[in-house]
């Protein structure tokens, strides 16, 4: 995503090169920053000879394959094939269980003795052990460019679909359900909540009169109730249409952990009204009929529909994200107050020295090739903001990284070509202001 506003591919082998440099081996071998500037006409473009030329020409005078480190070794260094076959092996597994070594002396001495300097022969072995880090051959790098394309296809023209399909993947992919579906209700897809009338067990597409279908979201969302639960509920709905909450837990065979978190989802609202009354409603199938019988002249019971914040705390308790409003909406006039910037905000403000965010963490990365930095990704009614927190800062103020659910961040805003960023000076564990609210991070450590 940082990458893409830099790069403007214009063509499918931009794509293929993109997937190649954003990997631990081209940017532990320090090829990213020289390729963009180059790409960008920033630097000048050149070559050690002509014949590495025909090896290097495509990416610009950079090394992004495995094939250009064989290539090159074969060309600059008199390496015959089956050596250079055998230099990627160790490439591979020299993190593992080194061999390296010999690959180093025996570089430098053909690239010396075919004429190259001494400052590129050792940059070039630098760039070799970068792809041990995971260096992509060409054709795996072509590969998941193909993926990459059909996939922004699809969230570009068939959000719906591209949406629902992701959340039925999970928890394959980088983003949670909740963030899935904020994302797509940012882009106009009007998404149906959990009903034991209509829902499936995965989530699935609603016809609508415009192009967007709706998506509807499946039983799969709500927490703790098990699959085979789900799929009686489709098989029965199928078969005849529920009249009512006994009749569904009758013929689902619903036991009283299932019935509750149906309730709780508000998955029942078709059949019982809000979730106040379904939960009435279970309660009265769960208890000896005549306890519950109701004289004829007597007036039925009125039990008050949840408020917007007992609904969203629900919400997110039970399917881990709600239809109504972002948390941080509820909290806008406050964080104003506070001085606190929306991502809204920030996109159009450019670079700014002080600046303060608070949003939802929904996402923490520390890399292992990031040298301790960690990527914490904070989300608000507007969309998200990425934060980047340094080692030492991450070290002084680790309780408030590791732990919040609310995060107040002050730091340096950097806007470098469309590419925003807020560089953490100062954390702050807000989640107070969520007062027990249920919402969950993803953490790749």
């Amino acid at each position: 995503m940082s990458m893409l506003p830099r790069l403007k591919p214009k063509t499918f082998y931009y794509l293929v090169m993109e997937v190649a440099i954003v990997r631990p081996g081209p940017i532990v071998g320090d090829m990213v920053h020289p390729y963009l500037r180059r790409r960008n006409g920033e630097e000048q473009v050149t070559y050690p000879s002509e014949e590495l030329r025909d090896v290097f020409e495509r990416t610009l005078g950079v090394p992004l394959f495995q094939e250009q480190v064989m290539r090159l070794a074969i060309v600059a260094a008199g390496y015959s094939p089956g050596e250079a076959d055998q230099l990627r092996r160790s490439m591979a597994a020299w993190k593992r269980h080194g061999g390296l070594e010999p690959h180093q002396i025996r570089l430098r001495q053909g690239m010396l003795e075919r004429g190259y300097r001494e400052e590129f022969a050792a940059r070039i072995f630098e760039q070799i052990k970068g792809f041990g880090s995971y260096g992509f051959p060409e054709s795996h790098a072509a590969s998941f460019a193909l993926l990459t394309y059909a996939s922004c296809w699809l969230k570009c023209h068939e959000q719906s679909a591209y949406a629902c399909a992701l959340i039925n993947s999970w928890p394959m992919g980088f983003y949670s359900p909740d963030q899935v579906l904020q994302d797509a209700r940012r882009h106009g897809v009007e998404i149906r909540p959990v009903d034991v009338t209509v829902s499936d067990w995965d989530c699935t597409l609603e016809a609508l009169d415009r192009r967007l279908p709706a998506l509807r979201m499946g039983l799969r969302m709500v927490r703790g109730l098990a699959e085979a639960v789900g799929r009686r509920i489709e098989v029965e709905r199928e078969a005849k249409s529920f009249g009512d909450v006994g009749d569904l837990c009758l013929r689902a065979e619903l036991d009283h952990k299932a019935r509750e978190l149906l309730a709780e989802a508000d998955a029942l609202k078709n059949l019982a009204g809000h979730r106040h009354a379904a939960r009435w409603e279970i309660a009265a199938v769960q208890q000896p009929l005549p306890l519950f019988a109701q004289e004829p002249d007597e007036k039925p019971v009125s039990i008050p529909e949840p408020s917007v914040v007992e609904n969203m705390h629900a919400d997110y308790a039970r399917t881990g994200t709600t239809l109504g409003p972002h948390p941080m909406s509820l909290l806008r006039t406050q964080l104003k107050k506070m001085r606190a910037k929306s991502s809204q905000d920030l996109r159009e403000m450019g670079d700014c020295n002080h600046v303060t965010v608070i949003g939802i963490v929904t996402g923490r990365q520390r890399p292992s090739t990031a040298s301790g930095v960690t990527f914490v990704t904070l989300e608000d009614e507007f969309g998200m903001t990425n934060v980047i927190v340094w080692k030492d800062l991450a070290e002084q103020y680790r309780s408030a990284l590791v732990h919040s659910k609310l995060l107040q961040v002050k730091g340096k805003l950097e806007d470098q070509e469309g590419v925003v960023h807020l560089i953490a000076g100062h954390l702050q564990d807000r989640s107070d202001l969520l007062k027990g609210l249920d919402v969950r991070s993803r953490n790749f450590y």
